[in-house]
């Protein structure tokens, strides 16, 4: 369990060799001389307001903030099953150069959890962007003062419960039961309790009906600020600087543990060689502006570049890593 879901610190470093890779790549092939035509449907596969929304929106802006594209990238959300209802749209409407989708682990762990019947491959591979990590959040005045004593407690009483925005199987719970599991707990100890959102499950932590809640580091800057919450650990390999500096890691409380959630952008399968090269080129050449800069920093996002190939290895990586985490939960349908 620990070697598969750790990313080591060589791992994160070579992404920025792989930037440098990626971008003389582009300059080398983007000889081609497509451009879209018209608008692009920019799709995230959920409400307003999450991580796929936020990603969609902040890079539709900074695209047309530092002028990078001719057309609008037109933000559309399509919410439902997790992100399977608008995988199961743009996989109706393969070879569409006009159409993108945000993605990030659960174009993986949706389909292996069976509740999906189209998987990364049904897609293309555009390029990976950004890395978020997950944060483990408990009210301010919960007894508990580290993850430790968390997972102590969890151990010692299996009703205690932890909340999350993702679907059982998904995101949120596979990242905290990972990291039980590398704790010394079995990863099916977890008692975990999916809701529709991130929103939903700060009500309920708040309300006391779950123990902690597990979030995106990112998402959680708004929910801290209040002072009504405490967060335990962040799954980031370093502490994160900025508003969450002072939040311990995973492994600064002994638990060699850490959890990449990966942000990217794909397209409908069999997209023309032409737009996927315009497209990764695009999304390079946003990365280096300073609209990108300020929004990243915000946000606290970390950049984490990967061409269409290479982000193609990368989602098959994943899908081995994740395949043996939800065997382990029983949660495995393929």
């Amino acid at each position: 369990m620990n070697a598969m879901l750790k990313r080591p610190m060589k791992t994160l470093m070579a992404v920025g060799v792989s930037l440098g890779l990626a971008v003389g790549f582009s300059a080398t092939v983007s000889a081609s001389d497509w451009k879209p035509t018209k608008a692009v449907e920019y799709i995230a596969p959920a409400n307003p307001g999450g991580g796929w929304d936020t990603l969609v929106r902040t890079t539709a802006n900074v695209i047309r903030a530092e002028g990078l594209s001719d057309q609008n990238f037109a933000a559309i959300n399509v919410p439902g099953g997790g992100g399977a209802i608008a995988w199961a749209q743009i996989a109706r409407d393969s070879k569409n150069d006009h159409k993108l989708f945000a993605t990030s682990p659960p174009i993986i762990l949706v389909p292996l959890s069976g509740t999906s019947r189209f998987n990364h491959k049904d897609f293309t591979p555009i390029a990976r962007l950004i890395t978020d990590y997950s944060i483990v959040l408990v009210r301010a005045d919960s007894p508990y003062q580290t993850v430790n004593d968390l997972f102590n407690a969890i151990k010692n009483n299996s009703r205690l419960s932890v909340g999350g925005g993702s679907a059982a199987g998904s995101m949120d719970h596979i990242s905290i039961a990972g990291a039980a599991s590398v704790a010394g707990l079995k990863a099916s100890d977890v008692n975990y309790i999916a809701f529709s959102g991130g929103g939903e499950a700060m009500t309920n932590l708040l309300g006391g009906h779950v123990e902690a809640v597990i979030t995106g580091a990112g998402e959680s800057l708004g929910q801290l600020e209040g002072n009504q919450l405490r967060a335990l650990a962040v799954s980031s390999p370093e502490r994160i600087q900025g508003a969450l500096s002072s939040v311990p890691t995973y492994q600064e409380q002994g638990i060699d543990y850490t959890f990449d959630i990966w942000r990217g952008v794909m397209g409908p399968k069999d997209m023309s060689p032409a737009a996927v090269t315009y497209y990764q080129d695009l999304f390079a050449k946003m990365m280096e502006t300073d609209s990108w800069t300020e929004a990243t920093t915000r946000l606290g996002w970390l950049d984490a570049y990967q061409n269409s190939e290479e982000f193609g290895a990368f989602l098959d990586e994943q899908l081995e890593q994740f395949s043996a985490v939800l065997g382990e939960l029983g949660l495995l349908r393929q």
